[in-house]
């Protein structure tokens, strides 16, 4: 079972899908369009403490991150 998590201002959001199951497949790259698109930089988790970002959706990922913009001032 893959998730996509999304970290936000109240915590994190946890999407989970099946990536052998084709239709989970299809809303799982719909939800990383999604958060892509609103600003959140994605990335997946290769091992303890090591993340690689990634631009595309990777069906293959089993944990993917999504990390809101930093807003400064």
């Amino acid at each position: 079972m893959a998730v996509q998590i999304v970290m936000d201002h109240s915590g994190d959001s946890r999407h989970f899908f099946d990536n052998s199951n084709g239709e989970a497949l299809v809303e799982a790259e719909k939800l990383f369009l999604q958060f892509t698109n609103m600003g959140y930089t994605a990335a997946v988790r290769k091992g303890p403490g090591e993340v690689t970002r990634i631009t595309a959706f990777d069906p293959t990922a089993e944990e993917t991150l999504f990390f809101p913009r930093l807003v400064g001032g």
